[in-house]
C-alpha cells in the first residue's frame, strides 16, 4: 500500500516544521518534518544549512514512502487506507524494528502489530497504540496525544 495525502497529512500534523537543524527529544539531529536523514542517507547534523520547506517537503514525503514500503512488508492482514496511514504515522514515530529479534522497539515485534495481523478490526488495537506515549521511560503528553488520534484515524471507515 501507499499513503495518500490523508496520510501525509497525519503524520505532518504531529511533527510540525524545523527548517534548521535541531536535537530531538531523543537527542537526534533533526531537520524538517522530523527527519534524521536526507533523501541521499546523510544524517542530519547540527552543523547543516537550514533548508527550505519546498525540500522539506521532499524529504518528507521520500522517507515517509520508505516507512509505507516497510510497514507494506510487515501488515499481513488486509487493512483500510486509514489503518495503513496510522501504521505508518507509528512507525514514522517509533520505527519500523525489522530485525531479527523479538525485542519490541518499534512496530515490527508489536503486540500491536501482531493484533492487527490476527484481526485488523480488533478493539485492544486501540489499547495497544495507547501503551507507545514513553519517551525515555516518562509518559509525555504530546505523544499520548498522537497516539489516541492515531489510533481514532485506524478506526475511522
Amino acid at each position: 500500500m501507499k499513503l495518500d495525502e490523508n496520510g501525509y497529512k497525519l503524520i505532518t500534523s504531529f511533527e510540525g516544521l524545523e527548517l534548521e537543524p535541531y536535537l530531538c527529544s531523543a537527542n537526534v539531529p533533526t531537520i524538517g518534518y522530523g527527519n534524521t536523514f536526507y533523501p541521499n542517507g546523510k544524517k542530519v547534523t547540527l552543523k547543516d544549512k537550514p533548508i527550505t520547506k519546498a525540500y522539506a517537503i521532499e524529504i518528507f514525503r521520500f522517507v515517509a514512502d520508505l516507512f509505507a514500503k516497510d510497514v507494506t512488508s510487515l501488515i499481513k492482514s488486509k487493512v483500510t487506507q486509514n489503518q495503513f496511514n496510522s501504521l505508518v504515522s507509528f512507525a514514522y514515530n517509533v520505527g519500523t524494528d525489522i530485525d531479527v529479534d523479538d525485542i519490541p522497539e518499534g512496530l515490527g515485534d508489536s503486540t500491536l502489530l501482531k493484533l492487527v495481523n490476527k484481526n485488523p478490526n480488533d478493539n485492544a488495537i486501540a489499547i495497544e497504540f495507547l501503551k507507545w506515549n514513553k519517551a525515555k521511560g516518562k509518559v509525555v503528553n504530546g505523544l499520548t496525544k498522537r497516539r489516541i488520534k492515531e489510533s481514532q484515524n485506524y478506526f475511522t471507515p
